[in-house]
C-alpha cells in the first residue's frame, strides 16, 4: 500500500490534471491482490464512485438566466478568465473508475462482475459527457495513468467524435449488463439510458446548432436520443400525480424521491444527519435572495392553454394579476396569491427580504421545521422520467419526425399532472409564439412553433433543476445570459396589495423610510430599481454583461496544464499567450 501511495504522489507530479489524488483515499491506496475478491469489494468499491454526482447545491442552486441573484456567476457575466489551475479540468473519477475497469474481474466470474463493471462503465461516460459539454475535445483515458506513461501523459486532446463515440460505447454496455431492476438509489439499466437520452440529444443538438465547429451526424444523435428516450418511456415509469394544485410540489419537498418517477436520487437524511440547504437558501438573505426572472414567469401558459404574453398589457400587468389562471405549476414554483407552506395554513406573499426579484422561489421547500441553515432533508433528483418525455418530444422535433402521438405520449403527461391542455403539433406550428421566437432565434423550418413551445416546457418543467446552462449552450443562444435580467412590475412610488386581501404588503418610497408595522419597505433606487422609476425590477442593473459568440460555448484549458503538456491546444478565441 505505501508503494502505491508513492506511486500516486508521482502520478501527481508528471500529470498535473490529476492533481487531486490527495483527495480520493483511502479507495486510491488499494492494493488489487488485497482487494477485489469478493462481490462486496466490488460493491463498496462501486458506491465510492457516486461522488462523481452533483451536490445537492449543484442541483438546486441554478444562477443562469432562470433564477436571477443579487450576484452573478462569471459565465453570465461574461467575465471569464482562463484560469491557471482547476476550471473543471479534473481527473480523479476518471482515474477511480479506470482503476477498477482493470482490476475488477481478477477472481470473479463474469455472472458477478458484469453488473459492476456496466456501472463503472456508466460512470466513465457520465465523467466525459460533462467534460465534452464543457471543453469539447478531451484527451480520452481508458486505463488508469502510471509514471511510466510517459505518451499518455503528454497525450494530445482527443477529437470530440472519438470521445463522443466512447461514450456512446460505455452507454451501450452500461444498458446491457446494468441491473434491471429499479432503484433511485443505484445506477441500473433506466440511468444508462437517461444518460444516453439527455446525453444523445445535447450532442445532436449542439451539432445542428454550431455548425461553426464542423461536428458531422447532428441526426444520428438526435435518432439516438429518441430511440433511448422511447426503450426507457416502456419501463413502467410514470409521472407522478395527485391533485393539480399539489402534485409538482409535493414531487421536489417529498422526503423521499418517489420511484414512480425519480430514476436516480441522491439521498438525504434526518435519521442518518444527512442534510442540504435549500429552505434557508430561499428564505432568507444568505445565498443572494433567489427569484425566478421575468421573462421565464412569462413564459408560463394560462390555464386554458393560451399564450399569457398573447395578453393585452401583460407586461405593465401587477403581481396579483399575472397570477390568475395561469399554468398550476407556476404557484408550484413560486410564491403566488394564497401561498402556504406544507404543513401550515398562514397565507405569505413574497419576502423582498428573500428575494430580488419578488418571484419567491418554493420549488423542493419543504416543511418549517427544516428550515434551519442545512437541515433539509429531502433527496435530489439527478434523473427523472418528465426530463426524458421532454429529451423525446425535443429530438423527434428536431429530426422532423414528431407526430400528434409523439407529443400524446411524451408533453402531455407532464401537462395531464397539472390538467393543463395538450399541445397539439399543428396549432403550434401555424402560429409560433413571436415572444419565445424572439429568445430563441436560431429556430427555424416548419417545426418551429412546435420546438418553442417544447423548450417552453423544458424550461418551465426542469427550473431548478440545473439543465439551463447546457440548454442554452447546445441551442447557441449565449445571447439570453447578456439581456437585463428583470422582475415584478410596479407602476411606481406607492403602496402594493400583493395577494388582494385588502393589506398592504409593500410599499415602495423616496426619502424617509415610512414606519408603520406589517409592511415591506423598499426605498426606490437602492433597496428596488426599477425601469424609468415605475415599471419592472431591474436586477443587476450596474453589472454589464457580454457572451463572446466566438469563444464562450466553450470553456477554456487551464494555462499550467498547456505549460505542462505543450500537446495540448486551447480552445479558439481563448488567448493565453502559450504558443
Amino acid at each position: 500500500m505505501k508503494k502505491l501511495s508513492i506511486f500516486l504522489l508521482s502520478a501527481m507530479a508528471a500529470f498535473s490534471s490529476c492533481s487531486d489524488f490527495l483527495d480520493r483515499e483511502p479507495l486510491s491506496q488499494i492494493s488489487p491482490d488485497n482487494f477485489f475478491r469478493t462481490e462486496n469489494d466490488l460493491k463498496l468499491y462501486i458506491n465510492s464512485l457516486n461522488t462523481t454526482f452533483p451536490s445537492a447545491e449543484d442541483v438546486y442552486n441554478e444562477d443562469i438566466d432562470n433564477v436571477v441573484k443579487t450576484t452573478l456567476p462569471e459565465i453570465v457575466t461574461g467575465k471569464r478568465v482562463i484560469p491557471v489551475t482547476g476550471g473543471g479540468w479534473s481527473w480523479t473519477e476518471l482515474r477511480k473508475v479506470n482503476y477498477f475497469m482493470q482490476n475488477y474481474n481478477r477472481l470473479l466470474q463474469p455472472a458477478v462482475t458484469n453488473k459492476y463493471m456496466g456501472i463503472a462503465r456508466f460512470y466513465r461516460a457520465y465523467f466525459y459527457q460533462n467534460k465534452v459539454m464543457r471543453f469539447g475535445d478531451v484527451p480520452w483515458y481508458n486505463t488508469a495513468l502510471s509514471v511510466d506513461d510517459t505518451e499518455l501523459l503528454n497525450k494530445a486532446r482527443t477529437p470530440r467524435t472519438v470521445v463522443v463515440d466512447s461514450i456512446i460505447n460505455d452507454l451501450d454496455s452500461a444498458i446491457m449488463y446494468c441491473s434491471v431492476n429499479k432503484n433511485v438509489e443505484e445506477v441500473t439499466k433506466w440511468t444508462a439510458l437517461a444518460l444516453k437520452s439527455r446525453f444523445c440529444l445535447f450532442e445532436g443538438t449542439f451539432r445542428k446548432y454550431h455548425p461553426e465547429f464542423n461536428l458531422p451526424n447532428a441526426n444520428r444523435f438526435l435518432q439516438l436520443a429518441a430511440d433511448a428516450s422511447a426503450e426507457l418511456m416502456k419501463s413502467g415509469y410514470a409521472i407522478y400525480k395527485s391533485t393539480p394544485e399539489k402534485s409538482y410540489l409535493e414531487l421536489f419537498a417529498a422526503a423521499k424521491a418517489n420511484p414512480t418517477e425519480i430514476i436516480l436520487a441522491r439521498r438525504f437524511s434526518n435519521d442518518l444527519q444527512i442534510y442540504h440547504n435549500v429552505n434557508y437558501y430561499t428564505i432568507t438573505a444568505s445565498y443572494g435572495k433567489p427569484g425566478l426572472e421575468k421573462k421565464l414567469v412569462n413564459s408560463y401558459l394560462m390555464k386554458d392553454g393560451t399564450r399569457f404574453t398573447d395578453r393585452p398589457g401583460y407586461d405593465t400587468m401587477t403581481f396579483y394579476n399575472e397570477c390568475q389562471n395561469r399554468d398550476p405549476r407556476l404557484a408550484q414554483t413560486i410564491r403566488t396569491p394564497g401561498y402556504t407552506r406544507i404543513g401550515n395554513t398562514v397565507k405569505l406573499v413574497p419576502d423582498f427580504g428573500a428575494t430580488t426579484t419578488g418571484y419567491q422561489v418554493v420549488k423542493f421547500v419543504s416543511e418549517e421545521a427544516n428550515d434551519s441553515y442545512n437541515k433539509s432533508f429531502n433527496d435530489m433528483p439527478i434523473f427523472r422520467y418528465a426530463e426524458v418525455l421532454l429529451n423525446y418530444a425535443e429530438a423527434k422535433a428536431e429530426l422532423g419526425t414528431l407526430t400528434q402521438a409523439d407529443l400524446d405520449a411524451s408533453i402531455k403527461l407532464l401537462r395531464d399532472r397539472v390538467e393543463m391542455p395538450s399541445l397539439n403539433l399543428a396549432a403550434a406550428n401555424a402560429t409560433p409564439d413571436p415572444y419565445l421566437g424572439a429568445e430563441y432565434k436560431n429556430v427555424t423550418g416548419t417545426n418551429k412553433g412546435v420546438i418553442l413551445e417544447i423548450r417552453r416546457e423544458r424550461r418551465i418543467e426542469l427550473v431548478m433543476e440545473s439543465h439551463r446552462y447546457n440548454d442554452i449552450m447546445r441551442w447557441k443562444e449565449g445571447h439570453l445570459l447578456a439581456q437585463q435580467f428583470k422582475g415584478m412590475y410596479f407602476p411606481g412610488v406607492g403602496k402594493y396589495d400583493l395577494d388582494n386581501n385588502g393589506t398592504v404588503d409593500v410599499q415602495i418610497y423616496e426619502g424617509t423610510k415610512p414606519t408603520e408595522k406589517g409592511i415591506q419597505y423598499l426605498k426606490l433606487g437602492s433597496e428596488v430599481v426599477l425601469e424609468n422609476n415605475k415599471g419592472l425590477i431591474l436586477v443587476n442593473k450596474n453589472i454589464d454583461k457580454t457572451f463572446n459568440e466566438l469563444r464562450d460555448y466553450l470553456y477554456p484549458i487551464p494555462t499550467q496544464e498547456r505549460l505542462l503538456n505543450s500537446n495540448l491546444s486551447q480552445n479558439p478565441n481563448w488567448e493565453d499567450g502559450i504558443k
